[in-house]
Formats: C-alpha cells, structure tokens, sequence
C-alpha cells in the first residue's frame, strides 16, 4: 500500500468540513426574539397586576359604602316614646320593612309635629286615630266593614297594638293609628310601621274614653310629646 505523502495530508485535511459558524445576524435575530418575549411577559403581568388591585379596590370601596350606608341605617332610632295625656306608650319602629315612613315619622317627630296631637277618633275594639283634622276620620268609614272583616284571616301585622298610618296621602298630614283589636283587612287601610312594645295598658285607658255617636273623645286625649330612641 503506498503511503500518502505529508504534502497531500495537508491537502486533505483542508478539504475536511470544520464545524458550522453562526452569523451574527442569526444571534441578533434571536436576542430580539428573545427580549419581545420578556417585554411581552413583563407587560402582560403588569396587565392583570393592575385590573386585580383595580377591582380589588372596588370591592373595598362597594363593601365601605354598603357598610356606611348599613350604619347609617341602623344609627336612625329604633324606638319612640309617645308621650300622651294618658301615658307613656313605647312603640318599635319597622325600619326594615317600611323604611319610607319611618322616615318620615322620625323627621316630623323631630320637626314637633306631634306636640299637642290630639287622638280625634277612638273607636273602642278597633282604633285610635290621632292627627290634626277637624272633618271625619277615616276609621269611622271602616266601621261599615265590621261583618267583612270577621271572615278574613289575620296575620301578625294585623293584631292589636300596630302602628300604621294612612295608604293615600291626603291634606290632613301625617295620621297615626293604632289598633286596640285584631283588624284582618287592615293592609287595605294602613301602612304599618311600628307596634307598641310597651304601654298598652294606656292604649286600652285612652280607648275606654267616652265619645260621642262619632267616636269623638267628649274629652280631650292625645299625645304631648314624641321622644325618639336608639335602644331601649
């Protein structure tokens, strides 16, 4: 076997492939690539970063608003002390179920409204009405019903010693009625918004009083004051 001369090594191992270089172009190429991954990453996180603080403070503040607006609810006075020629009659009031005329209740209360009111209708095992209207009260209209409301069902916001005022809004003001007796049709009439708690003794004293064929005191009875409570 001949033997291949130095020379022609050399030559052959020029012919031989080195190993694949990568163009600098390739590598920025990639850098590139690999820098708007991050960017895209870093800006997504920074995304959603943002929308969960934003609605995480929203729902502090929607919880801070519900809280304040649920205090300021539960601060209003929960009870009133009707102060009356008769006596003290305590009476809780429905915040919940009629907020509106509580309201109103407490506002005028407030304002003086009932100072000197006087109970201008007392119709005995039915109702005591109070308000400052001269004419007719409207719990002598209902007397005509007396048969009808026998064979209706009651509930417990028709039993005695409720406190409600009129449906319909008319010149006379602000009415208070409350019941001396079971009416079952009462809804129809009033709206409920409290019941007497304490002081029903006096209730019933203020509906023994003598009225005339209108179920007019012959003698005057109502309330000197209103005195509003947190607690009692």
């Amino acid at each position: 076997m001949a033997r291949i001369k130095p020379q022609a090594l050399l030559v052959q191992s020029k012919k031989k492939k080195g190993p694949t270089r990568i163009s600098a172009t390739t590598i920025i190429l990639c850098n590139l690539v690999v820098v708007l991954i991050v960017l895209s990453l870093v800006a997504t996180y920074r995304h959603w970063s943002q929308r969960s603080r934003e609605q995480t403070g929203v729902s502090k503040f929607e919880d801070i608003s519900d809280t304040f607006t649920d205090s300021k609810k539960y601060d209003l006075p929960g009870y009133a002390i009707l102060n009356t020629s008769k006596g003290y009659i305590t009476v809780e009031l429905y915040k919940d179920s009629s907020p509106e005329i509580v309201d109103n209740f407490l506002d005028l209360s407030q304002k003086g409204h009932f100072k000197g009111m006087p109970f201008h209708h007392v119709i005995k095992h039915y109702v005591i009405q109070g308000g400052h209207s001269q004419g007719l009260g409207a719990a002598e209209d209902w007397t005509t019903k007396v048969k009808i409301r026998s064979r209706l069902a009651t509930s417990p916001k028709h039993e005695a010693f409720m406190l409600g005022t009129l449906k319909t809004k008319d010149s006379q003001g602000f009415e208070i009625f409350i019941t001396t007796a079971p009416i079952p049709d009462l809804s129809d009439k009033l709206i409920v918004f409290g019941r007497v708690i304490k002081g029903e003794d006096v209730v019933q004293e203020i509906e023994e009083v003598d009225t005339d064929e209108h179920y007019r005191p012959k003698s005057p009875v109502g309330i000197i004051n209103v005195t509003l409570k947190r607690e009692i």
